[in-house]
């Protein structure tokens, strides 16, 4: 079963820190990274910036759909205002059915502000006492939601970047 968790720094730099920390314990087997994704919000500025962690991601990684529309919600969704509409009631929905829920997406809202730093990550496999120790020092706030095989599934299945196999034709 995949594990959804989400690290909050108090400092802008402090997630670019932690996916160093992330790729040694991924080397050394500790850890499985299914995908993951970097939110960078520095003092000052206007909106959050966002990455995707590739180098650190495997086969079957949900892909930039998946973090877009995340981080939409999370972040740009409270600008829009009611322009968006019932649409955005669709998007929240399925969501929802992944597991992250309204209040997951408000949490985030109100945790990463100006001057801080959040590490996404989906990953399953955690040595969890050496990954809380190779974590030892870095201050953080962990947020976890655990995600059923149900949940892991359909998340994969909306999310996912690859390209359907076609049909054969007869």
């Amino acid at each position: 079963m995949a594990t959804m968790t989400v690290w909050k720094f108090p400092t802008a730099n402090g997630a670019a820190i932690a996916e160093d920390t992330l790729k040694t314990l991924q080397r050394r087997e500790l850890i499985r990274i299914h995908d993951a994704a970097i939110v960078t919000y520095p003092e000052g500025a206007k909106k959050p910036k966002t990455r995707q962690l590739n180098s650190l991601t495997g086969a079957g990684a949900l892909g930039g759909a998946f973090w877009g529309m995340l981080f939409g919600l999370i972040f740009f969704v409270p600008l829009l205002g009611m322009a968006i509409g019932a649409g955005m009631g669709a998007l929240t929905g399925s969501m929802s059915d992944v597991g992250i829920d309204d209040a997951f997406i408000r949490r985030m809202r109100e945790e990463i502000q100006p001057g801080t730093s959040a590490l996404f990550v989906l990953s399953s496999g955690a040595v969890v006492d050496k990954v809380k120790e190779a974590f030892a020092g870095q201050q953080m706030v962990l947020i976890e939601t655990n995600l059923s095989h149900e949940q892991e599934d359909k998340l994969r299945e909306v999310f996912s970047e690859e390209e359907p196999t076609p049909a054969p034709t007869s």
